[in-house]
């Protein structure tokens, strides 16, 4: 999503991501961009900070051992990484998450492989207690720089119609 500029004061202006309710239709893709490439430190400080002990994660001896043959990057990494490079786009304004669903690990992710994704629309309703919001929900999916399918899963979100986002609505 390209920011758009919102005009603050006199020769001032705000950038703003993300869509509203009216923006998303059913079958768009979006592409999400820059790619992120995954380093030995992101896997080791995200395991450690999660509590993930498992050896599996940043033990290259015990991961040598195992049928992949060097450490994994912690899943739950790949999940975040590829959620927040979707969220200048379809998620920047958004309410709330309302929820996540059929999260699929479908192939292993290694430090140095650098992440892409993309999210299709799935569904898109106006909400029937707020108004001012609707609800989305969109499949993404992330790859690996040879193409490959990672991970993917479905979000659902409570999204703001235009003119009711924070960014519309407050001075901050």
């Amino acid at each position: 999503m390209v920011a758009t500029a919102k005009e603050v004061g006199k020769n001032r202006y705000r950038e703003s991501y993300g869509r509203y309710l009216e923006d998303f239709n059913i079958g768009d893709i979006y592409e999400h961009r820059p790619g992120r490439t995954l380093t030995e430190s992101d896997n080791t400080w995200f395991t450690l900070l999660t509590m993930n002990q498992h050896p599996l994660h940043f033990d290259t001896e015990y991961a040598s051992k195992s049928e992949f043959g060097k450490p994994l990057v912690n899943s739950c990494l790949t999940l975040s990484i590829v959620a927040g490079m979707s969220v200048s786009d379809i998620s920047q304004k958004t309410i709330a998450n309302l929820g996540w669903d059929k999260i699929k690990l479908t192939a292993p992710v290694y430090v140095g492989d650098t992440l892409y994704a993309e999210s299709v629309v799935l569904s898109k309703r106006e909400s029937k207690s707020r108004p001012t919001q609707g609800i989305v929900s969109v499949r993404t999916t992330g790859f690996n720089q040879d193409g490959k399918e990672v991970i993917s899963y479905e979000r659902t979100m409570l999204i703001p119609k235009k003119g009711h986002a924070v960014d519309d609505v407050a001075d901050y």
